[in-house]
């Protein structure tokens, strides 16, 4: 969670110390911003709702009886407030709600993704909730802190004023709608463009609404062309989780503390003389203090999009702040990612390399790294530039898009291409034939086991596994995100569902994620793996598999504990000869996978990929 106001300012501020009040408004402004605007959507009335909250905040405050639940009642304040003004809208003539309302700067979503340069499926998520029903906004609001760490579920329900388990049900709802939002999103920027798609959006005037929604996600479930937009949706909790809310810069809240805070308690006679005033008129104690230094350089300075906050003020006369980006990303926007199944964090540095003296030519040839080519060894692929080449230079004997068919990146020739049935809705007659001229093997749900992924019950999965059994192609199990060895969970129940109505899976697909970047991690990988075939008896296959930790903000293993694991752990593949087949998650080295990717461009690995190329 970014770092906030402990209860101690709190306190403070509520008894009348104008810099603890000048920390308090500072420390939370950026959540407050990032409800208000992500509930009306870059509305011209955002910065006037963010100050009546703040204000309202300021002229309860003395009233407020549990300080360690501040947070929760201010979220409360900001919804409510954010109401009033969705009230005030339909209520008003519709001439004032016309176009020009909107501040095309204050738009949440375009600051997202140029401020943030967002790429792939985090941009595809931002772009959206653009597409969104009105009153899903606000609960998107929350539910996109929540996801980022920065609010907890309890403080959502006590927000909306609703039971838990509404809250739940209606979290859900929004949830689908904000995927078939993604995919309308993916369908409307494919290229080259789906003639029928252009078709039937001939009269539509390029503003996002539910009419228009419903119309084209319709047509995508229908066409060939556009079905595959549906694979490979990353879960937007794994997406959100690298997004969370970034600290103001200190620069800001010391100068607005000190500045601010002390003329307000100078013009008021002290902190002494505020802390007796009463919390009724703590407000007008510190207006200025609030309006002139906090409220309006926050508000002025703070980009916030979509749970993300970049902010960088410089303190210059009058001259306008600079916001500076805080996710690196390629300057050209890739083309939609299809299926990594977590998000990536955004890209830190972690120190500055000095130099030490006057660089000297070296004379050495560079280190070539020779692919060692494995049938066994294949990676995960989404689009980048080299895809082909990397694929070869890497040493793959196969790799696999998420998706039935490989028309958007052909391989090598000698490069085998496995077909995927993603999901339930994939299970088609279309798709089916379609995986079928790919190859002779097909690979089964996409972690089933997971809300935005394929979320299948077992139930679900053994009803059309017959589908993908009549294609008499080789069938490899759901590969389950987590748990395949252990009795009772989704892989078992299905296996045991399988086996009992006598239907044929040739070979167990598994998903592997491991939290420890010691060296430990290949002993816990390759014993998962084995205890996964001593259940089933089974060939495996590994499809995806890699080191990431995603308990708080995620974080990433560094290029030398990746070697480590890389080196260890592909060895211990090859010497199993039930591992039939494993793929490294992902080959791209670029954009939101620059962290965990094997190659930058077709022909340039990082330090793991590299490693990998060696492997097999």
């Amino acid at each position: 969670m970014a770092e906030q106001p402990d209860t101690a300012v709190v306190i403070a501020a509520r008894d009348g110390d104008p810099v603890a009040v000048d920390r308090l408004v500072a420390g939370y402004l950026p959540l407050v911003y990032t409800i208000v605007g992500r509930a009306l959507e870059g509305h011209a009335d955002v910065d006037d709702v963010v100050q009546d909250v703040m204000l309202r905040v300021l002229r309860n405050l003395g009233d407020l009886r549990e300080p360690e639940a501040f947070r929760s009642w201010l979220v409360a304040i900001t919804v409510r407030q954010v109401r009033e003004r969705f009230r005030a809208r339909r209520g008003a003539p519709e001439a004032l709600l016309h176009e020009d309302l909107r501040d095309p700067g204050a738009d949440f979503t375009d600051l997202a993704i140029t401020r943030l340069e967002l790429s792939g499926q985090r941009r595809e998520t931002a772009e959206a909730t653009r597409w969104l029903d009105e009153d899903n906004r606000e609960l998107l609001s929350l539910w996109w802190l929540e996801a980022s760490g920065e609010l907890t579920r309890d403080e959502i329900v006590a927000a909306t004023d609703v039971t838990r388990q509404h809250a739940a049900v209606r979290i859900q709802r929004m949830k689908g709608q904000l995927e078939t939002a993604r995919v309308v999103v993916r369908a409307l920027a494919a290229a080259p463009p789906c003639p029928d798609l252009q078709l039937l959006t001939t009269e539509w005037d390029g503003r996002p609404g539910p009419l228009w929604r419903k119309r084209i996600a319709r047509h995508t479930r229908e066409c060939r062309n556009c079905s595959p937009a549906w694979n490979g949706l990353v879960a937007a909790e794994r997406l959100l989780a690298g997004m969370a809310l970034v600290p103001l810069p200190a620069g800001l809240l010391s100068t607005s503390a000190t500045a601010g805070g002390l003329a307000a308690a100078k013009t008021a006679g002290g902190a002494a003389a505020a802390k007796t005033a009463g919390g009724s008129h703590l407000a007008a104690k510190v207006g200025f203090s609030l309006s002139r230094k906090v409220l309006t350089a926050a508000l002025s300075t703070t980009a916030v999009a979509g749970g993300a906050t970049a902010v960088v003020v410089t303190q210059q006369s009058e001259s306008p702040a600079v916001s500076t980006a805080a996710v690196a990303a390629p300057t050209t926007r890739p083309a939609p990612a299809p299926a990594p199944t977590t998000a990536a964090p955004t890209p830190t540095r972690t120190g500055k390399i000095t130099p030490t003296g006057k660089p000297r030519p070296t004379t050495k040839a560079p280190v070539v790294v020779t692919a060692k080519a494995s049938k066994k060894k294949g990676v995960g692929v989404w689009e980048f530039t080299g895809t082909r080449a990397a694929l070869d230079d890497v040493g793959a004997g196969w790799y696999y898009n998420w998706s039935s068919n490989n028309r958007s990146m052909p391989g090598p020739s000698d490069v085998e291409f496995v077909p995927m049935i993603w999901g339930k809705d994939n299970v088609t007659a279309a798709t089916l034939a379609e995986a079928k001229k790919e190859g002779d093997v097909l690979l089964g749900f996409n972690e089933p086991d997971m809300d935005g992924q394929a979320n299948m019950t077992v139930e679900q999965a053994l009803a059309d596994w017959p589908e993908l059994q009549a294609t008499g192609m080789r069938l490899g199990s759901p590969a389950v995100a987590f748990g395949g060895d252990t009795a009772g969970g989704w892989l078992d129940r299905f296996m045991t569902g399988a086996k009992q109505k006598g239907y044929r899976v040739d070979f167990i697909t598994l998903h592997w994620y491991g939290s420890d970047f010691s060296k430990a991690a290949v002993g816990q990988f390759l014993g998962y793996v084995d205890a996964v075939h001593k259940r089933y008896g089974k060939p495996v296959w590994i499809t995806e598999y890699g080191l990431m930790n995603f308990a708080g903000s995620p974080k990433y293993p560094t290029q030398a504990q990746l070697v480590t694991f890389i080196n260890g752990s592909t060895k211990g593949l090859q010497k199993r000869a039930y591992v039939e087949r494993y793929a490294w998650f992902g080959l791209p080295a670029v954009g939101d996978s620059a962290d965990f990717g094997l190659y930058r461009d077709g022909n340039s690995p990082t330090e793991a990929g590299k490693a990998y190329k060696a492997a097999g």
